[in-house]
């Protein structure tokens, strides 16, 4: 009995903070929002799309949610672009170590070096890569967020408020915006529900949940295997304990579990659709 106590109790590593969680999950909520609604506007000729605009409440109330969840992904950005100056402040003291240290989001030369040993890896030629903080695809996976508010959030207001930006480009401009957003918005649609999804869930070693971006904890065990770099650094430094923290009760997993499966779920959902809307109804 005191065993088991003692591995219910056991502390965990704290990856993640509660701000970083929190918008975490309001942007799986409002993207999820955003592709239901917008493919459902964008293959509206499909039976799929006309069942879940009665869902919605008709094609112009699905718009109107569509709008909502674009208000609360821009909220999101913006807060996390103000937490990283705030964290450049209290952690870092300058931009280019925040932006270029060790522990920076930006793809590196060592990111080359682990993505080739990867590769290696993964034929059967070398040792696995030891990954520190983040890895090359987390890193591809966070600037896609970049480059989906700068193309589809930009094209997005454009068609939200034409009035007003054209009186800066000419109207033919909206048409265009119109082109970019739609085929955008699939292809992030498409990465985030297939691509992100393997990274994050279906990779043997998180298979068939990772849920580190909900409780923000992990074993420590786990760390020594996904982030061996980072964990002996923090051992070398003797910084570990600093960043361990009692886990969560089995109640809270299990209802973080529920809203997990739910998103993957639709997520998963979402591509049959898709697929089946581009092969046999696409028009």
């Amino acid at each position: 009995m005191s065993d088991s106590n003692s591995i219910k109790t056991e502390k965990q590593f704290e990856r993640f903070s509660r701000l970083d969680r929190i918008l975490h999950i309001l942007m799986i909520i409002s993207f999820l929002s955003l592709a239901l609604t917008g493919m459902t506007l964008k293959f509206s000729y499909t039976g799929w799309a006309a069942f879940l605009s009665k869902l919605f409440g008709g094609f112009e109330s699905a718009g109107v949610i569509h709008r909502f969840a674009a208000v609360i992904m821009f909220g999101v950005f913006i807060t996390h672009l103000i937490s990283l100056w705030k964290l450049k402040r209290k952690k870092y003291g300058t931009w280019k170590e925040l932006i270029f240290g060790e522990n920076s989001m930006i793809l590196n030369k060592k990111d080359w070096h682990e993505f080739v040993a990867s590769i290696k890896w993964f034929l059967g030629k070398g040792e696995r890569p030891k990954y520190g903080r983040y890895t090359y695809w987390e890193k591809f996976d966070y600037f896609a967020v970049f480059w989906g508010m700068l193309v589809i959030g930009s094209t997005g207001s454009m068609l939200w408020f034409p009035e007003i930006f054209t009186l800066i480009f000419p109207g033919w401009f909206i048409n265009v915006a119109t082109i970019i957003h739609s085929d955008e918005a699939l292809l992030a649609t498409g990465f985030i529900f297939t691509i992100h999804f393997f990274n994050t869930h279906l990779r043997p070693e998180k298979f068939p949940m990772d849920l580190v971006i909900f409780t923000g904890r992990m074993p420590v065990e786990e760390l020594k295997l996904d982030k061996p770099a980072e964990y002996e650094a923090l051992v070398e430094r003797g910084q570990l304990e600093e960043h361990l923290v009692e886990p969560y009760q089995p109640i809270v997993i299990r209802t973080i579990k529920i809203f997990a499966w739910t998103a993957l779920a639709i997520g998963f959902s979402m591509v049959l659709w898709i697929i089946y809307a581009m092969i046999f109804a696409y028009r």
